[in-house]
């Protein structure tokens, strides 16, 4: 009881680091999208919620505001305004950018998916899309940083993996709830007997 009880509080506060992360918008990488440069799950989420207008803009600008508060007070020591939003994040003309560079990194825009929708999901019920997501960022990070795709001869548009991206896996990875019981206390399958012949049961 004591170590099935750890590991859940384990991995709610895990999910919850894991949330503040998400939705403050601490800078996990750096990575060229469709409002210019992208540093974090949201930023790229956001950028593709305007284009598809999937939800109003209304809910775009409840999920970005959370962070561009933190980020205000941290840098400039001032509140931003609610109708600014769109502008700090540059997505006022994100429609007219070309999708090709998102289509060039759809493990970083699936993964960004998950990741924000998880950071929700943990809050209710905890589950694996957090660490799914995390997972694909990191797969289409490496990959465009080790293999070269897509190719990019801009140094300012670079990739850059930030340290905080750590800290972010392994709170995805130890917000996963496992059942302790089910590892430990499995039940031992009874041993099937032979089943003996009808010719040696009448013969005993």
């Amino acid at each position: 009881m004591a170590s099935r009880g750890w590991v859940g509080n384990t991995s709610t506060i895990a999910s919850r680091i894991y949330f503040f992360i998400i939705i403050i918008q601490i800078p996990l990488f750096r990575v060229p999208c469709r409002s210019g440069i992208c540093t974090t799950p949201l930023e790229v989420t956001s950028s593709q919620l305007i284009t598809s207008e999937i939800f109003p803009v209304g809910v775009v600008k409840a999920l970005l505001y959370p962070g561009a508060v933190v980020n205000g007070i941290i840098n400039n020591k001032t509140i931003p305004k609610w109708d600014n939003i769109l502008t700090i994040y540059n997505l006022t003309n994100v429609k007219e950018a070309s999708p090709m560079t998102d289509l060039q990194r759809l493990e970083v825009l699936a993964g960004s998916y998950f990741s924000v929708a998880g950071a929700f999901v943990c809050l209710l019920k905890r589950g694996r899309m957090s660490m799914f997501g995390t997972l694909l960022i990191i797969w289409g990070l490496v990959k465009e940083g080790i293999l070269g795709k897509p190719v990019n001869t801009d140094p300012a548009k670079a990739i850059y993996v930030y340290p905080t991206m750590v800290i972010a896996l392994v709170c995805a990875f130890a917000s996963v709830k496992y059942d302790i019981n089910k590892v430990t206390s499995a039940p031992v399958r009874p041993i099937a007997k032979p089943l003996q012949s009808s010719a040696k049961s009448k013969l005993k």
